[in-house]
């Protein structure tokens, strides 16, 4: 995994100890990232709030990030250490929805809370809003992920209708939100 080669450290999440030694450090994924990228999917907690299938192979995931590099969207990743403890992406629409993009995104189990999704988020409407000229950024969530909920209203993401039955995980049908915000 080449996680721990940064040229370009990027934005930095959080801080660490009273030396205020960044936690992280936001990037954009390589395809010498898939490996962890991989690991980092096939987590239970990460897993649970997307609509990704257990046991994703690093064939599957790298398929995923040639695909999409290749039609324009932005993934990054969130980097501690030599680990990949979040990812994020923004994928641009066509034609008449130009204007818009959907995004995707979470945050390895071991390290929810830290203000890892915050900084990836905080990224992808930085270029949205200021590199992009996207106008709305839209997402499904899970309507039992409270905490991914309250980031995406933190940052000025509003409710927008409920898919009933949208997926079946872990034996069980369960609805999502679908939340956008409008860029002023």
């Amino acid at each position: 995994m080449a996680a721990d080669i940064i040229t370009d450290p990027g934005a930095l999440c959080g801080v660490e100890g009273a030396g205020a030694m960044p936690a992280c450090t936001i990037r954009a994924a390589t395809p010498a990232d898939v490996e962890g990228i991989a690991q980092l999917f096939n987590l239970p907690g990460f897993r649970n709030g997307t609509l990704r299938m257990p046991h994703q192979t690093v064939e599957q995931t790298r398929k995923w990030l040639e695909t999409s590099a290749a039609a324009g969207g932005m993934n990054l990743i969130a980097v501690k250490g030599q680990h990949i403890v979040g990812q994020a992406s923004l994928t641009r629409f066509v034609g008449r929805r130009s204007h818009a993009a959907g995004i995707g995104m979470g945050v390895h189990d071991a390290h929810c809370g830290e203000g890892i999704g915050s900084a990836l988020l905080g990224e992808l409407i930085e270029a949205a809003d200021n590199w992009l000229a996207v106008q709305r950024l839209e997402l499904t969530v899970f309507s039992d992920n409270q905490a991914a909920i309250a980031l995406y209203r933190k940052f000025g993401f509003q409710t927008e209708g409920e898919h009933k039955a949208f997926a079946f995980r872990d034996g069980s049908y369960v609805d999502a939100l679908c939340m956008a915000r409008l860029h002023a």
